[in-house]
């Protein structure tokens, strides 16, 4: 009788399975369940992927697994297959996709169940921190908890040396333990949803007619209901007992998404991203897996989760591009989306008023069922977009004469405005005045961010920072002098600008606190700021039914950029900023100040709208033989020496061509737009081909030979298919 052999997918950079035995006399663990195994010096949690009746290494090296770590398996065959299908693709390690993406704690061991997560709330009787002024440590933790309950993980984060503190507070009853529980909602009341309008239902019906696999593009613009259509059509999958998963791009469209959801749906609602505890994500992931979660709501890494009984998976915002993992396994959740719908044969709904045009080109040909919501839904109209021509203006910072004009016009009628600009920070340059130094990062081909209000010098691309220098490191003047404007500065002038009016700034330096992100977009809704001041944090998806003014203060960066998707982005964020002005009563107005007012990409924005801009870019991408016309991967290494990156890539051009590469073209290889970053040289080596099946056919005969080089110790490398950045 052939000896039953394990193949266990481990987390570690290596292309292949490992084998190992059952333990004797006992049930061999099944496919799907985690195991844990000696793995040179040390034990490793891995995953049983495959039984197999032969191994791939001689017998005396086979070895005992340690022991089985569940009853019964963690993910089903239709995740392990879409889990098997992604590493093949993104041809990365399968024990970094299999195990990878489970939650840190089963990744450590720990069993799967419910794990106790304990909170820490104020009482009644607890005083106001500001009156503890002899005792910091107390007004610390007080202050925190104020601002609402806390779990002690985060408390961890916040406070180090809260809990000594904690034993004192909860001594006089000013603090108190909690275990947190699944929320019953017994008093729950599920709120009615919106009449739907003749395009709504006519798209939900379109989804709840596909009976299997069916992929759907909900091209709508903003404002035009998109979210209603998800939740009527949740709403019929639940009714027959199937779940649905909903992804959103960023952790800060996931509060108003939950609201909402939880406002129909009530407790059948999981929230799983990585602003969450480990045992948070645990719970919403367990929960899934059990079905006790109608819903899960998700950023990109959800799309893995197991489901119960799936039935409908949603992407919101589909064209947004941090569904794409930039770093580790390198995949796009968009695209595993629509893969793991037809795996489970159940509809996919792609949500957007801008769609990538991947996708706009799926529905030309078919491939997608395309739905249109062309217009706002209830009373609001679509704002109307104007240029400013800035040439030979006066400006007070990045704020022009007409568009001051127009915020006074909108703040003394008593509405709201917003300002967009996409770069945080002070300003993006240190100068001085008198010799001309920069303050350049050490690490990085890139010169230090000033943050004013937190007195430092910020690198953006590596984290490094350095106090804010008093004198030049050149000359030795104080006339230190920052040049151009981010969020902080715009902030202050605009702050100088309208003194009787509140400024809220919203970006990633303001909402670094837990909690702060959903004040501040709170304060958004509510009309208690009248400016807000923000980056794309505020661009996606919110609804600000009192801004009836938006500035985008600074179009013309997205004009020359090196990478060829420049001009697809920059439209998807004027036409998203655009949209959250004017969803209200009152129309909107968007303002776009730029110095090249005569630029195709503006004119064809103004004039076309961005349907008829995407169709011209559809058909130039196809011309010039760019995605989607065309596939992509894209090598790149960095290695603490300049030349041994670009000599590693040399070494891998040259075993493709010994290899062989017809139908694949090789651009490279060539140092990186920033040749260094964080301390290391960085080049790329960019490979195209107008088919899939020859990209990847040369990349699986590639890879395995490419590892073997000897100059692969010298330099770290990765590869990237379909990267949505090739600079």
């Amino acid at each position: 009788m052939p000896r039953l052999i394990l193949k266990v997918a481990i987390d570690a950079p290596l292309w292949h399975l490992f084998d190992y035995l059952p333990l004797f006399n006992a049930p061999p663990p099944a496919v799907g369940c985690r195991v844990r195994v000696p793995f040179g010096r040390r034990s490793q949690v891995g995953l049983v992927v495959v039984h197999a009746s032969h191994a791939e290494v001689a017998e005396a090296q086979l070895r005992h697994i340690h022991e089985p770590l569940d009853a019964e398996p963690l993910l089903s065959p239709s995740v392990l297959e879409l889990l098997r299908r992604a590493a093949d693709y993104y041809h990365a390690p399968p024990g970094e996709v299999l195990v990878g993406t489970l939650p840190g704690l089963l990744r450590a061991g720990r069993p799967a169940q419910q794990v106790v997560v304990w909170q820490w709330s104020l009482t009644e009787s607890a005083p106001d921190p500001d009156s503890l002024t002899r005792a910091p440590r107390q007004a610390a933790l007080l202050s925190v908890l104020a601002e609402g309950p806390r779990e002690e993980s985060q408390l961890d984060a916040a406070l180090p040396t809260w809990r000594v503190t904690a034993r004192t507070l909860a001594g006089k009853g000013w603090i108190k333990r909690a275990q947190v529980a699944p929320d019953s909602a017994t008093d729950w009341t599920p709120e009615v949803g919106h009449a739907l309008t003749t395009a709504q239902r006519a798209a939900v019906d379109a989804v709840a007619a596909s009976t299997g696999f069916g992929a759907f593009l909900l091209d709508g613009v903003t404002g035009s209901g998109k979210t209603e259509v998800y939740l009527t059509a949740i709403e019929r999958v639940l009714a027959t007992g199937r779940q649905a998963l909903v992804l959103v791009p960023e952790i800060s469209l996931t509060p108003q998404t939950e609201a909402r959801f939880r406002a129909r749906f009530g407790p059948a609602v999981a929230v799983l991203h990585s602003g969450l505890s480990d045992g948070e994500r645990l719970a919403a992931w367990l929960a899934a897996r059990s079905g006790w979660a109608g819903v899960l709501i998700g950023t990109r890494s959800a799309v893995f989760a197991p489901l119960a009984r799936p039935g409908l998976i949603v992407v919101d915002e589909e064209h947004d591009s941090s569904y794409k993992q930039q770093d580790g396994f390198r995949y796009h959740a968009r695209d595993m989306a629509v893969l793991r719908a037809r795996i489970e044969d159940v509809p996919v709904l792609l949500g957007s008023a801008t769609p990538s045009l991947e996708s706009l080109a799926h529905g030309r040909s078919g491939q997608y069922c395309t739905l249109h919501l062309r217009e706002r839904a209830g009373s609001a109209r679509l704002p109307q977009l104007e240029l400013l021509d800035v040439r030979h203006q006066r400006m007070a910072g990045l704020v022009s004469p007409a568009l001051a004009a127009a915020v006074r016009e909108e703040l003394t009628a008593g509405r709201q405005v917003m300002l967009f600009l996409n770069r945080r920070g002070y300003a993006p340059v240190l100068l001085c005045h008198a010799c001309g130094w920069v303050p350049k990062c050490k690490r990085c081909d890139t010169h230090y961010t000033l943050h004013r209000g937190r007195r430092l010098l910020l690198c953006h691309h590596c984290g490094s920072e350095r106090p804010l220098p008093t004198r030049c490191e050149g000359c030795g003047a104080r006339d230190l002098l920052p040049l151009g404007a981010g969020t902080e500065r715009i902030e202050t002038d605009i702050g100088e600008l309208f003194p009787d009016h509140t400024v809220l700034r919203v970006d990633r330096d303001s909402t670094r606190r837990r909690g702060a992100l959903d004040a501040h977009l709170q304060a958004a809704r509510d009309g208690s700021a009248d400016i807000l001041v923000g980056t794309q944090m505020l661009a996606k998806g919110h609804h600000f039914p009192a801004v009836t003014l938006v500035g985008i203060l600074d179009a013309d960066q997205g004009l020359f950029a090196a990478d060829f998707r420049a001009s697809e982005r920059l439209a998807q964020t004027i036409y998203q900023v655009s949209g959250r002005c004017g969803r209200g009563e009152q129309p909107g107005r968007v303002l776009i100040q730029t110095h090249q007012p005569q630029h195709p990409v503006l004119r064809a924005l103004l004039h076309g709208g961005y349907s008829t801009f995407a169709g011209e870019l559809l058909a130039e991408r196809e011309a010039a033989g760019w995605p989607p016309s065309s596939h992509l991967a894209l090598l790149r290494a960095e290695s603490t020496r300049p030349e041994d990156a670009l000599w590693f890539l040399g070494k891998t051009l040259s075993l493709a061509a010994e290899l062989g590469h017809a139908g694949v073209e090789l651009l490279g290889p060539v140092p990186a737009p920033m040749p260094k970053r964080a301390g290391r040289y960085r080049a790329q080596l960019l490979l195209q081909a107008s088919r899939r099946a020859p990209l990847h056919a040369l990349l699986r005969a590639w890879l395995p030979a490419l590892a073997q080089l000897p100059a692969v110790r010298q330099v770290r490398w990765s590869l990237d298919v379909d990267p949505v950045d090739t600079y």
